[in-house]
């Protein structure tokens, strides 16, 4: 009988009896839930609160939603006030109190409610594996234009980026003012600031959302955990480089060219330059200097031209100038030549006209004022006489039209 037990019992190392058993990754970082149990000290010794202000704005909905507020808080032995007058909410701990981190917690949510989250959003702030984020990104620009279109660029068109960004890194994100708002896991808060900050910065959401989602199918093969993902993810370059970068950037092509040179079997770039350059011959004395444009002027005597001298022989030189410009024949050059020649020559008679003095009529002297007279009167008499003898002639065929009608 004992040799039977003996067989069927395991046989046990006895440096290895007192081992525990190896646990996975998921089990040893697994966030046991704190239960009052667990407070095996009592209530505590000393009271903690905190309060933080909220804008006049918000003071209808908070007192809407409270009694929710205060709903919450209880449950976890955490009392709240809402002080109308200083525009304030504070919380503090209870004798019920029996987690030492939810005033944290609680503090954390009176902050987001002050910038604006709805409290159905920041009741969630509650629980041990959400944690929240304000960034404040109204002193990164100074320009106010320039703050809100990129403050804009992060929400995106109907809201779309934001939406993207919530979708890749898991949490709730509310832009308001002048802060940013953030609710979610540790990792994806820390993905969050990085693309708001970047985005205050002139680096448009787009980039680091492309990164994310790939980094998001990298994850999903087991092949490349062990792996760096430097080859697969973009790389974006800032248009304006900095001195020193854009030297390391003609270093590395100098060298890129040296090395396909080299391979080539022939000279690096700096032994041909070497090559090209002829030594001079070297003289103490240096060279000559050389003339001012005034020197010239003084010269060729233009120095000494009035104005319009200048401006005709500027006028000149210029018709010698198109004048040679003509390839062709002698005679198309000549009568280009002439025809511009009469083109000028219209040209200015038209603006000469406006300055013509129209043509005065002079006076009349007292000779003529005199004959003018005369013959006015002439005329006159003239009329006169003419009349006087038409009314004579009427009466005449008046009195001989009756006769005949008496006979």
């Amino acid at each position: 009988m004992s040799v039977e037990g003996s067989e069927s019992a395991p046989v046990v190392n006895k440096n290895k009896r007192h081992r525990k058993e190896k646990r996975t990754f998921a089990v040893l970082w697994k966030i046991d839930q704190f239960k009052p149990e667990d407070n095996k000290a009592g209530p505590f010794t000393e009271e903690s609160s905190f309060a933080t202000l909220f804008p006049k704005y918000r003071e209808k909905y908070l007192r809407e939603v409270w009694s929710a507020v205060t709903q919450a808080l209880d449950t976890h032995g955490i009392s709240c006030t809402l002080d109308l007058i200083h525009g304030s909410m504070s919380v503090r701990t209870t004798r019920k109190t029996y987690d030492p981190y939810i005033i944290l917690k609680a503090r954390d949510m009176i902050k987001l409610l002050a910038r604006g989250v709805a409290i159905g959003q920041a009741v969630k702030i509650m629980s041990d594996d959400i944690a929240c984020d304000i960034i404040k990104i109204g002193n990164v620009v100074r320009n106010k234009e320039r703050f809100i279109k990129r403050r804009q660029r992060i929400i995106g068109p109907d809201g779309s980026t934001l939406k993207a960004i919530e979708l890749l890194t898991q949490c709730y994100v509310l832009v308001q003012g002048n802060t940013v708002s953030v609710m979610g896991p540790y990792k994806g808060l820390k993905e969050v600031r990085r693309i708001v900050l970047d985005c205050m910065k002139n680096i448009h959401p787009i980039y680091r959302i492309k990164e994310l989602m790939i980094k998001r199918e990298l994850a999903k093969d087991p092949q490349l955990a062990t792996e760096s993902w430097d080859r697969f993810l973009p790389k974006f370059r800032k248009r304006h480089l900095k001195t020193s970068e854009k030297t390391a950037k003609k270093n590395e092509r100098i060298q890129e060219k040296d090395e396909s040179r080299k391979a080539a079997g022939l000279p690096t770039v700096e032994e041909a330059k070497k090559e090209k350059k002829e030594k001079k011959v070297y003289t103490p004395f240096p060279p000559p200097q050389q003339p001012r444009k005034v020197d010239l002027q003084l010269e060729s005597g233009e120095y000494f031209l009035k104005a319009h001298e200048k401006e005709a022989r500027e006028n000149r030189k210029r018709k010698e100038k198109v004048r040679y410009q003509f390839k062709t024949s002698r005679h198309q050059q000549l009568t280009h030549f002439l025809q511009q020649e009469e083109v000028t020559a219209e040209r200015r008679a038209k603006r000469a006209e406006v300055y013509v003095a129209p043509e005065e009529e002079a006076a009349p002297t007292i000779d003529e004022k005199r004959k003018r007279k005369r013959d006015r009167t002439q005329e006159q008499s003239v009329d006169q006489d003419t009349e006087g003898h038409d009314e004579k002639s009427k009466k005449k065929k008046k009195k001989k039209r009756a006769d005949d009608e008496d006979s």
